[in-house]
């Protein structure tokens, strides 16, 4: 079964698209979006997709991919449609915008976000959220597009260096910055500097959602974040191997409201702001979010050490819970609390299996 066949997967689709936002901002639009059969931008384009589909959006929608193939595969229906216009490219090498595509939006969404990915792949780790974002910029700064998007993460918020409780948006942790891991953080920090600096100079309208630890049914098979491990055992009934102690605290977002989240920021959020996305209720440690699934599983949490390449690309920090005030006063409300969404998730993919 494809996931947009999926009965519970349309349920969450239908939940965002059904949202009371101001869904005309995206009427009769053009977007552009890097990473579109990530974990985050599949569900946004399906979501886009739908309310084309049911309520006559209009919204045409041009993802960014190395392969024709992917894109056929993440989305079958879609691919038909004139409203989606596949841009074939690598967005590192060989990515050019013509003056045949207008886009009202742009959505820098690729990025490596795993731990193998870091390890095994830091330069492109780095280039990715600073020497493709350049581009980027320096291409669409001339375009007049209405607003740019540039994903960021709880990781540029670093350690926490015990003198606060959550990360509110103004926070800056500790990153010891002569590491390979650091790659990451540190690049996406380095992002959110430069589009500062184009919104100064290049009079550009940027926002920036901060996405917490994300999890759901779109999660990518070779994700190797705890959670997607975590996960992935939970769906296979195997034993939830746990590489630490498990005693890190973190927050997490359910996919739907990650996306939600990051539709908000853009319809609703101010020029050059960072915007933190995690649902409140959602902050738990490694060793009882495995016991969690574990237990819907029918299974059992067993420890392991991690080889040195795992290692190498897993994230210092033993306390990362987001703030998110910042939002919420501004009316976005999440739907899905992890007791909820975990359970949710494994039966989804469970039944696409």
């Amino acid at each position: 079964m494809n996931l947009s066949e999926n009965k519970k997967y349309i349920e969450d689709i239908k939940k965002v698209a059904e949202l009371p936002y101001d869904w005309s901002y995206f009427k009769d639009k053009s977007i552009m979006i890097t990473g579109a059969t990530g974990m985050i931008f599949s569900l946004f384009t399906d979501v886009l997709m739908f309310k084309n589909l049911h309520d006559g959006l209009n919204c045409k929608i041009y993802p960014v991919s190395r392969s024709l193939k992917k894109l056929e595969e993440r989305f079958p229906d879609h691919i038909k449609s004139n409203l989606f216009i596949p841009v074939i490219a690598d967005i590192g090498t060989d990515f050019s915008l013509t003056d045949k595509i207008s886009v009202d939006y742009f959505i820098h969404g690729a990025s490596n976000t795993h731990p193998l990915a870091y390890s095994t792949d830091p330069i492109g780790t780095i280039t990715t959220n600073i020497v493709v974002l350049e581009k980027l910029l320096s291409t669409l700064s001339s375009r007049n597009i209405k607003r740019f998007v540039f994903l960021s993460s709880v990781e540029i918020y670093g350690e926490n260096r015990g003198d606060t409780d959550k990360f509110s948006e103004d926070y800056c942790g500790y990153i010891d910055c002569n590491t390979m891991r650091a790659g990451y953080p540190e690049s996406k920090r380095c992002g959110e500097a430069l589009c500062q600096a184009y919104i100064k100079q290049k009079n550009m309208d940027i926002v920036i959602p901060r996405l917490s630890r994300v999890y759901g049914p779109t999660m990518l098979p070779t994700d190797t974040k705890a959670i997607s491990q975590f996960i992935k055992n939970g769906v296979s009934k195997n034993d939830i191997v746990l590489k630490s102690k498990g005693e890190q605290l973190y927050s997490y977002s359910y996919a739907a409201d990650a996306v939600s989240g990051v539709f908000y920021v853009m319809i609703y959020g101010k020029n050059g702001e960072a915007y933190n996305i995690c649902e409140p209720s959602s902050d738990i440690t490694l060793k009882d979010l495995a016991g969690l699934i574990a237990e819907h599983a029918g299974t059992k949490v067993i420890f392991d050490l991690p080889d040195a390449t795992e290692k190498a690309g897993y994230s210092t920090a033993t306390k990362a819970t987001l703030d998110p005030s910042k939002l919420l006063s501004i009316g976005w409300k999440p739907m899905f609390p992890i007791k909820d969404a975990l359970p949710r998730t494994i039966d989804i993919l469970e039944e696409n299996k």
